[in-house]
């Protein structure tokens, strides 16, 4: 198996099951890509013909066995930060570079069926990588129109909802993305509410939204970018909704309708 290394960036859909080496990815209950959601709950036609989304799936299925390459230290502009991290996880073992996976399959299709093209930052849940610095770069280069980072959080157990993480600003840099990306964030807070019902997180942010200077894709960015952390992976409500295959599909939609919202 040729495993996504750091060091090397590859634009790359899911339309195509294979590797980085083009070999076929072996289907499995984790790496098989969702069905796309039937007609009647995709939200449009061709309403976003030409529109370009990176989809940044959260961490990699092979990050935790290799620490050398994860933990190397990569500039973000702001400080310097581990290239990747191995994510968090639910009490039950619920990966979170699988949650994000997921989601990422299930939202594809939904794009793409509104005529948006789709590019990822990693081609599978087995590799390692790429680092945060490449992952900016994939959106950069793709000249995305938004780029969506998608994630799990990792707070103390009491704390639940979910948060959509916004660049503050690093003067030189990212300047000219702040104001689209906060109306990209409020579009894409304002849809997940009501598309999957979950609070704005208790523990972090004011209404579901917060601004960060200290994430290497939001930093590097000089397209529209957003993180949203789609609830805490240890809380056990949260837990159980982001762990339920149906529950994801809500948070798929949820997720277009909130980038159709912005890109239209």
């Amino acid at each position: 198996m040729c495993a996504y290394r750091t060091g090397f960036v590859a634009v790359v859909t899911l339309a195509a099951l294979t590797t980085a080496c083009g070999t076929a990815v072996p289907v499995s209950q984790e790496a098989a890509l969702p069905a796309a959601p039937s007609a009647s709950r995709t939200p449009g036609g061709g309403a976003l013909s030409g529109k370009i989304v990176v989809i940044d799936p959260g961490h990699n299925g092979g990050n935790a066995a290799h620490p050398a390459e994860i933990n190397r230290q990569v500039d973000i502009i702001t400080g310097r930060k581990p290239c990747n991290t191995t994510g968090t996880q639910t009490n039950a073992g619920y990966p979170e570079h699988a949650f994000t996976w997921d989601v990422a399959g299930r939202l594809r299709p939904i794009l793409e069926k509104m005529g948006a093209k789709v590019v990822l930052t990693r081609p599978d849940d087995k590799g390692v990588g790429p680092c945060v610095t490449e992952r900016a770069a994939i959106g950069n280069e793709a000249r995305a129109d938004a780029v969506l980072s998608i994630h799990g959080d990792g707070a103390a157990p009491s704390g639940h909802g979910f948060h959509v993480i916004m660049p503050g600003l690093v003067s030189g840099h990212n300047d000219q993305i702040i104001k689209p990306s906060r109306r990209l964030g409020v579009d894409i807070r304002n849809a997940y509410r009501d598309g999957t019902g979950l609070p704005y997180a208790t523990y972090t942010g004011v209404d579901g939204l917060q601004t960060r200077t200290d994430l290497g894709g939001l930093n590097l960015s000089v397209r529209p970018a957003v993180f949203i952390e789609c609830g805490n992976m240890r809380n056990r409500g949260d837990a159980a909704k982001m762990s339920d295959p149906g529950f994801r599909e809500r948070m798929a939609v949820a997720l277009a309708a909130g980038l159709r919202k912005y890109l239209t």
